[in-house]
């Protein structure tokens, strides 16, 4: 166990690792974020491809399997779209109101049951996202953008719900990373930016990062079960916080601190009921 919590730990902190070099491209480099979202899923297409198992490409003859990667696509290009211009840890405490929006899909359309104890944990959770956000009372209307992506990933995680038994793992990440590479294919060479080495450097290391800390998370859930392993999710928050301070000088303001305190506290709760 202690092995896999390790693994969470490192897994957590890749993936905003692979959003900040996503953030260098778009907020100094003058990258679009489609460009950065259409690459993460072409790189990510090709390091998947050595872990391949069969049956594979027998999932792409699934409509439901095209639709979840069309909103992952989407999902990508909203939260790279949202880190041009808001700092990575409200961008994180944002996107965190996707496990609330996948749970309010889940009862409707998985027909999970619902507890009271859990609907007040996501109440006062997308209480928190509120206090991140803060429509129209002076909020960057670029968090806006990291509230859509997480409503597409809670959309997202209800599908890979409904379609976990159609596939293996490895079978089901390869499938989301060729089609959204395949959709997106047309805006990404649209928005080619200039062959430069530190471009080229940072679209490796988005792609890279987000990746390992995807593959890793799988094999951590591979060695110890997943309701232990659920709560230490929320480290991606503290890992976004501490990437945004080293890398960008970014520190979240008191609104956004007590949002991110809420969202972790509602959050770990919720996981611990599982």
């Amino acid at each position: 166990m202690q092995r896999a919590v390790l693994i969470m730990f490192f897994a957590m902190s890749m993936i905003p690792a692979g959003d900040s070099a996503g953030k260098m491209m778009t907020s100094t480099l003058g990258v679009a974020p489609v460009f950065v979202a259409w690459s993460r899923f072409a790189v990510g297409t090709i390091l998947v491809l050595p872990f391949l198992t069969p049956g594979t490409f027998a999932l792409f003859r699934d409509w439901r399997v095209w639709l979840r990667a069309a909103i992952l696509a989407c999902g990508i290009t909203s939260i790279q779209t949202a880190l041009q211009t808001a700092d990575v840890a409200t961008v994180f405490a944002a996107f965190f109101i996707g496990p609330m929006f996948s749970y309010v899909l889940a009862t409707i359309f998985l027909r999970e049951p619902v507890t009271p104890v859990r609907s007040v944990l996501i109440v006062l959770g997308f209480g928190g996202v509120l206090l991140v956000v803060r429509p129209g009372i002076g909020g960057d209307t670029g968090v806006l953008w990291a509230v859509a992506a997480g409503m597409f990933y809670g959309a997202f995680l209800t599908m890979s719900r409904w379609l976990s038994g159609i596939g293996t793992p490895i079978a089901l990440t390869f499938s989301q990373l060729s089609i959204s590479a395949v959709l997106l294919l047309p805006w990404g060479l649209l928005h080619l930016p200039p062959a430069t080495l530190p471009i080229a450097g940072l679209t490796f290391a988005s792609a890279f990062c987000s990746m390992l800390g995807n593959l890793m998370l799988l094999y951590a859930y591979r060695i110890a079960p997943a309701t232990k392993l659920a709560p230490l999710v929320y480290f991606q928050l503290i890992a976004a916080v501490i990437l945004g301070w080293t890398v960008f000088g970014d520190l979240p303001d008191t609104y956004t601190w007590a949002g991110l305190a809420i969202i972790l506290i509602t959050g770990l709760a919720s996981t611990r009921l599982r």
